[in-house]
């Protein structure tokens, strides 16, 4: 029996892609905040669209703290979802067929999520990346930075510890 040839590129972009919009619509919240995720191989990066509903302040304006807070723990947990996901997916087998069908492993939980304010979120979208520094069998630290118009000027970054669901369930 003869290999199996590879897929063309754009289907398998096309299939990563539903599997993250699939994964980001499992999380109400985070549509009902306006995030959503931009991905570019095994990388994410969030997005908070800017809307009233956001504004804490009115009178700066400023976005809400709580909003801000958790725009980076959806970008957290879905970049450690994102990279369980990713794994299975270019793993093949029957573990890349489950998540085409759109059985994702269980998301991660918060442990603890420390959120540093920098400056004030202005009333416009805003951008997250979160970067895994550890994640093992059942515990992962994450840390994640959001800027709006110029990456090199952060306006709020938050270092979090989730637990991991175990493996199967």
């Amino acid at each position: 029996m003869s290999p199996r040839a590879p897929e063309p590129v754009q289907v398998v972009k096309q299939r990563r892609d539903a599997a993250l919009a699939r994964m980001v619509e499992a999380v109400p919240y985070a549509g009902f905040l306006g995030v959503t995720f931009e991905r570019k191989g095994d990388e994410l990066t969030s997005r908070l669209a800017y809307d009233e509903k956001l504004i804490g302040n009115p009178i700066l304006p400023a976005l809400h703290g709580g909003a801000i807070g958790s725009f980076l723990e959806i970008a957290a947990i879905m970049e450690l979802a994102w990279a369980q996901v990713w794994e299975r997916m270019e793993s093949g087998g029957a573990d890349a067929e489950a998540i085409d069908r759109g059985e994702f492993p269980p998301l991660p939980k918060t442990i603890d999520f420390t959120v540093d304010y920098l400056r004030s979120g202005l009333p416009r979208d805003g951008y997250a990346r979160a970067r895994v520094n550890r994640m093992g069998r059942r515990y992962a630290s994450v840390h994640v930075e959001a800027w709006q118009d110029n990456r090199s000027r952060l306006f709020a970054q938050a270092t979090g510890h989730f637990l991991m669901a175990p493996n199967g369930a």
